[in-house]
């Protein structure tokens, strides 16, 4: 499927860069979010948005503000229940493109969110 498939991609993406993955389509009872990871900031929590070059709207298009407000809501729930209340933490999408000739994956923050 080519969710999982942008998922696995954005996974082994966040470990080249040192980070660690701490949950993977982790539920609330608010809803899943697709990546937790730690790196040496705190926590990020990750959409990701995986789509073909051929798709009628890119991985960021993709990323609505509402999954992206529901995403902040989650995040804050799942600190809340695991005693980290108080921890550091942001949400990127990562931007995933899978093609014949090769796939991408785009750490974008939410501060370069269109």
């Amino acid at each position: 499927m080519l969710g999982d498939e942008g998922e696995r991609l954005a996974a082994e993406h966040v470990l080249t860069l040192g980070w660690q993955i701490a949950g993977r389509n982790a539920r609330t009872r608010f809803g899943e979010i697709d990546l937790i990871c730690r790196d040496r900031d705190g926590y990020v929590f990750v959409e990701v948005k995986t789509r073909r070059p051929s798709s009628f709207v890119t991985p960021l298009e993709a990323a609505t503000g509402v999954k992206l407000r529901r995403l902040a809501r989650l995040a804050a729930a799942w600190l809340a229940l695991h005693g980290e209340r108080d921890a550091p933490w942001r949400l990127l999408i990562a931007a995933v493109t899978i093609s014949d000739s090769g796939s991408t994956v785009e750490l974008v923050p939410l501060d370069r969110w269109p």
